[in-house]
């Protein structure tokens, strides 16, 4: 059996982040955590997660930091590269937390607070 390894990517005095974390220890699923503020947002996994979950998903549109930004900011971001840009720039604009799961080839990358995802690929019940 191959296993699972996992990143997840945030910003540790986030809520939602904590709790994943938490969630992760619980189910005794070894974890990496990737600080987007002490580390940034590795330029690489911004293609993967627009890819695979769509920016407009990545965005935190309800989050303080969009609603900080100025109305020409908010109005520029149309499509994946404008909405990488700034994510990239801003890291806080990105939806918490970004899990990367990987077994073998394949993987899973989930948006926010899924642990039924997680469980889900970590015990083998889903197909990567």
């Amino acid at each position: 059996m191959t296993s699972t390894q996992i990143t997840l990517f945030g910003i540790p005095n986030c809520d939602t982040v904590k709790k994943a974390r938490a969630w992760f220890t619980a189910h005794a699923l070894s974890h990496e955590f990737h600080d987007f503020k002490k580390q940034g947002v590795p330029p690489e996994a911004m293609d993967r997660w627009t890819a695979a979950v769509s920016w407009q998903k990545l965005v935190n549109r309800n989050g303080t930091t969009w609603r900080k930004l100025d109305a020409p900011t908010q109005s520029a971001v149309v499509d994946a590269s404008t909405a990488s840009a700034l994510m990239t720039a801003q890291p806080s604009l990105i939806k918490r937390p970004v899990v990367e799961l990987r077994r073998g080839g394949h993987r899973l990358i989930t948006v926010g607070y899924t642990p039924e995802q997680w469980e889900a690929w970590a015990l083998g019940s889903v197909s990567p």
